[in-house]
């Protein structure tokens, strides 16, 4: 089974076609993805004989931090790995084609926020800048250069010029996306509150040991008033996957038509639940054509019908305990 190309993954506009698409996908990488196959082969799924995405066994997102999962024998191009305390295992995401996670990211930003081009962009990602191989930094240097703005760009802990390009911006009355690791954007409001209403704030998530953790209406709560904005931006991504989901407001995500969001039940992960129930994450990504595009992640949230989701928190590794065993 050949896989789809681009033109056939990013012009999905329906679940028909991404049914249909993902159908195709899931055939090629069952063959090709060492890993992914491995895993197949351990439950004993018989590949001809899906039929249906709610067939499709989810390849448990921490294969990353263990085994190459790859799906093609192109060398990677790139290496995007996570972030971690010192000691702890970081997954590494082999990414033979990097011109599909440009493709994915530049085309879901346009479908929910327009032309990158009308924007300034401002990315306040300190602890992502600080070291290597983070595809966050990789979207986010490119969407600055995307801009084309010369007042666009990072920002490490230089508080004072974000600011002053923020007032900049503000009395200019230019479109501005400020993007920023939650941690930062509380340190920067702790000492530099501004009120900038038509700004879009977008928080990646992550205290990254910084900060502690608080509960998504309690944060949001004070970016609001820190920045003097109604709405908090959410953006939902990982080193593991080539899209991303985004919320403007309220912690409702939403989905570019190559991506998809199914709930399992935490007691039985092969089992998928219904819209309104909460379960763990189950993700489809087409746009990870090359390494495997159907993961099962660490997070818990819920779908509602009309395909949008919430993240609601995480879970630990018991569920996923013994897979390993699966591939050998």
């Amino acid at each position: 089974m050949s896989q789809p190309d681009k033109q056939q993954v990013f012009s999905i506009s329906n679940n028909n076609q991404l049914h249909a698409v993902a159908l195709q996908v899931f055939r090629h990488q069952a063959i090709n993805c060492a890993v992914y196959n491995r895993f197949l082969t351990g439950l004993g799924t018989d590949i001809n004989a899906v039929h249906h995405i709610s067939q499709i066994p989810f390849l448990p997102i921490e294969f990353f931090k263990s085994h190459p999962v790859l799906s093609t024998n192109a060398p990677a191009q790139v290496t995007f790995t996570s972030s971690g305390t010192t000691g702890m295992i970081t997954s590494s995401h082999l990414v033979s084609d990097v011109s599909w996670y440009e493709d994915s990211f530049r085309k879901a930003f346009a479908l929910f926020y327009g032309d990158i081009a009308s924007y300034t962009v401002l990315a306040l990602l300190p602890s992502y800048l600080e070291r290597e191989g983070s595809s966050l930094i990789y979207m986010a240097a490119d969407l600055i250069r995307q801009s084309n703005n010369p007042d666009s760009g990072f920002y490490l802990y230089n508080h004072q010029e974000l600011y002053n390009q923020l007032v900049k911006q503000r009395e200019a009355g230019k479109p501005t996306l400020l993007i920023g690791v939650t941690f930062a954007l509380l340190d920067f409001i702790e000492h530099y509150a501004i009120h900038f209403p038509e700004l879009i704030v977008m928080e990646t998530g992550g205290m990254k040991g910084r900060r502690k953790e608080m509960i998504r209406e309690e944060l949001h709560h004070a970016l609001s008033n820190g920045f003097g904005v109604d709405m908090i931006h959410s953006e939902y991504g990982m080193t593991e996957l080539l899209s991303q989901a985004y919320s403007n407001g309220e912690g409702i995500f939403a989905c570019p038509p190559w991506m998809k969001i199914m709930i399992r039940d935490t007691n039985d992960p092969f089992t998928n639940l219904p819209e309104g129930i909460t379960g763990g994450i189950n993700i489809i990504d087409l746009a990870n054509i090359n390494s495997c595009s159907f993961l099962a992640t660490q997070d818990l949230g819920r779908v509602q019908a009309d395909g949008t989701f919430e993240v609601l928190g995480r879970f630990d590794n018991s569920d996923i305990r013994g897979c390993n065993l699966l591939i050998g």
